[in-house]
């Protein structure tokens, strides 16, 4: 939640669903892990040697899941930074300016 405009709802079975501008950018509960998204190169390096797996319905968008017990906080933040740019940089102009990222 310190990222810049992000929010969070709930949804899906129950799982925290975290927003920027309206767009996901990372669930954490679906299916016992923290699924975000990656770019192209990232999700080749987390998949292959990483801890890392293709995440169920969202492998083709480049999203990762990583098990909540092989979670480490730092890894993780830097990885839900990176998702989170991913996710800004897609949005307009104007919403980027209007929400401040």
């Amino acid at each position: 939640m310190a990222l810049p405009a992000a929010t969070r709802v709930v949804q899906w079975g129950g799982s925290d669903v975290y927003k920027v501008g309206g767009k996901v950018f990372a669930i954490c509960g679906l299916s016992g892990g923290l699924s975000f998204k990656v770019s192209p190169i990232g999700y080749e390096v987390l998949t292959s040697d990483g801890p890392a797996r293709q995440a169920p319905y969202l492998a083709k968008g480049h999203w990762v899941i990583v098990d909540l017990d092989d979670l480490d906080p730092q890894d993780a933040a830097g990885w839900l930074a990176t998702a989170h740019s991913l996710i800004a940089g897609k949005l307009t102009r104007a919403v980027r300016a209007e929400l401040g990222v």
